[in-house]
């Protein structure tokens, strides 16, 4: 490999042999292309032709009035697919294409990464197989039956706990007896070496617009950014735009699941302590022994028990604080942003939403918070009913 792909001490590829020079092909390949004026030029117009980029950064006032403070919504959710992943999805595929690659895989846990990237099988004409556990493809079925009519393959994975720990490794599995041909679509900013950079890398749109449209829009940046963090994609894309601005503060929000006391979460670096998992070093839900937990949370795209290598890094470093908001406050944010704005969050952006609803009387009123909304909530209204008691 060229680069150590590190961040800090976290990251790096602790991957079998067989796939060194599979990530040596796909390292090369991104750094060839991803500054190619051709690449950068054909990525451009899809991302604002068929994603439908810049999204708005959008003044909740009603939500605003509630809390006692200015939220501003970085509204990720009006992308194609619903979800900030068809940023990531669009240049990796395309990165596919360059590299002469026909055939599509990748995980998925809320199903929003899954169905980004069936969507982009179906526009460059590519084989895809989507990996999904088994309790997720239950509770995500519609984003299931998106995937299926863009034409890909869904795959249920039935070992573990069906989640999306379960669907990477299987994912990874195929794509060892799979190299020649196929392409691993990685969808968060975790796993190894490049797929940190990779990922960050084509995620970075969202913190640029943002930045830059709070200095046209507020004359000024503003005093915080949220966003939740289950692998970290989102969060270090609307971060990596304020990162050098030391003056705003930077939100991780995590899984709290049922509760973080008694140890039912997915609140990685909240609870964690570091460990190796998918390739990579970072902070890991694991006991005495090194066993990974099973995670827990109403929120199937948090449902992790790792986290992407810079993550780590801004935590360790105290650039940015991460903290965990549990299933019921998730909830509460959930339905209150729907009453109040008329905006249906998914479960992921509802964390950083109870985040916010927590600090209520403890910020002023001129005192601005961003929040990156990474996707929208339609996929999760059955599980908020079933949650709620209001289904039969």
């Amino acid at each position: 490999m060229k680069y150590k792909g590190r961040f800090g001490d976290y990251g790096g590829f602790y991957v079998p042999e067989v796939l060194i020079p599979v990530l040596e092909e796909l390292e090369g390949a991104f750094y060839c292309f991803y500054q190619d004026k051709r690449f950068a030029a054909e990525l451009a117009q899809l991302l604002g032709d068929y994603a439908g980029r810049p999204t708005p950064l959008y003044f909740a006032k009603r939500f605003s009035d509630y809390v006692g403070f200015k939220v501003y919504l970085k509204r990720e959710d009006l992308l194609h697919g619903g979800a900030h992943k068809v940023n990531n999805t669009l240049g990796q595929g395309l990165l596919a294409k360059y590299m002469g690659k026909t055939k599509l895989i990748a995980e998925t846990g809320a199903g929003q990464h899954g169905l980004a990237t069936a969507m982009i099988g179906a526009l460059f004409g590519m084989e895809t197989k989507i990996f999904m556990g088994v309790t997720d493809v239950e509770r995500q079925s519609v984003n299931v039956h998106k995937m299926r009519l863009c034409g890909a393959e869904v795959v249920p994975i039935e070992g573990g706990t069906g989640t999306l720990k379960d669907a990477i490794n299987d994912a990874l599995r195929y794509w060892t007896a799979h190299v020649k041909d196929t392409f691993y679509l990685f969808g968060s900013a975790a796993g190894p070496h490049p797929y940190p950079t990779i990922v960050r890398h084509f995620q970075t749109c969202i913190g640029k617009e943002a930045r830059q449209q709070c200095i046209d829009k507020l004359g000024r940046l503003p005093d915080m950014v949220v966003a939740c963090v289950g692998g970290g994609s989102n969060a270090i894309g609307i971060f990596s735009g304020f990162i050098e601005d030391k003056d705003v503060k930077l939100i991780g929000v995590e899984a709290g699941g049922r509760s973080v006391a008694e140890g039912k979460h997915a609140a990685t670096l909240v609870a964690g302590r570091v460990g190796i998992l998918h390739g990579a070093k970072s902070y890991l839900l694991q006991d005495a022994e090194g066993q990974v937990y099973e995670t827990e949370s109403v929120s199937a795209g948090l449902d992790y028990p790792a986290v992407g290598p810079e993550h780590c890094l801004l935590k360790d470093t105290g650039r940015a604080k991460y903290v965990a908001a549990e299933d019921d406050k998730v909830l509460d944010a959930f339905e209150l942003l729907s009453k109040t704005e008329g905006i249906l969050p998914a479960l992921e952006s509802s964390h950083a939403l109870a985040y916010l609803m927590s600090q209520k009387g403890k910020l002023k009123p001129e005192q601005i918070a961003v929040v990156n909304l990474s996707g929208r909530g339609d996929k999760d209204v059955s599980i908020v009913e079933r949650c709620r008691g209001k289904k039969e």
